[in-house]
């Protein structure tokens, strides 16, 4: 079953009323209802689904990370991870946090014979925002992070943790998605033009969606997209992807 989560972060150490709204799968054109779903994680950033089904959501105020059961209730999964921003998990279920001051952690998923065990994966350079963080299907880590400089890289962290530059020539690239031919989806300024740059494996960018203020997004079925700016959702047909 399709389900989308998205955060109410609210400025650093703001408590909002709700901390992560669901929203209801709509067809196309039609208002999705935003639901009430989990409260009093302080300053929520990133938003993974694990290998249970369940969601993890990291708290950039805290350095937490949390999980969050089916009827909405946070516990604390793990703790220590600086300014923790975005976060992934890998297809053996471990799961990646970006901590913004330059570390990339791993925690190893725990299993019967091994306890959960967190550990520095990769050092990047600080964001002065945050992390975000994305798997492609060969288990390549990619990461953005905004930082001072005029022309901002994606970089590619292999599963030896070393680190190479995919993409150079962004302005503060934010969010991203994978479609299923490895096209890698950013909120990100491309040659001064704002929204939704699609970058091929073999490096070649191009804006697909136009817009400011966008921040994250996900791929839905059918060529869809939710698209989240500062204040609102979009439900975005991006065609053949």
């Amino acid at each position: 079953m399709l389900r989308i989560a998205a955060t109410l972060s609210g400025s650093r150490g703001q408590q909002t009323p709700v901390s992560i709204f669901r929203i209801a799968p709509a067809p196309e054109g039609v208002i999705h209802e935003l639901r009430p779903y989990a409260r009093d994680i302080l300053n929520p950033s990133g938003l993974a689904f694990g290998p249970d089904g369940l969601l993890y959501v990291s708290s950039r105020a805290e350095g937490i990370i949390y999980r969050v059961g089916n009827t909405g209730v946070a516990q604390v999964y793990a703790e220590g991870l600086g300014i923790a921003t975005g976060i992934a998990f890998d297809q053996a279920g471990d799961l990646y946090i970006g901590d913004r001051s330059g570390t990339i952690f791993k925690i190893r998923t725990p299993s019967a014979t091994q306890n959960q065990e967190t550990f520095v994966f990769a050092t990047l350079e600080p964001s002065i925002a945050a992390y975000h963080l994305a798997f492609d299907s060969k288990g390549v880590l990619y990461v953005t992070g905004p930082t001072t400089a005029s022309q901002q890289v994606i970089h590619a962290i292999a599963p030896d943790g070393s680190a190479t530059i995919f993409y150079r020539g962004l302005g503060r690239a934010q969010g991203m998605a994978f479609d299923e031919q490895d096209n890698l989806y950013t909120a990100a300024s491309l040659a001064g033009d704002r929204g939704i740059i699609r970058i091929t494996p073999d490096g070649e960018a191009s804006l697909v969606v136009s817009g400011n203020n966008i921040v994250g997004l996900c791929l839905l079925p059918g060529g869809r997209a939710a698209i989240a700016t500062r204040d609102a959702i979009f439900d975005v047909t991006l065609g053949r992807i």
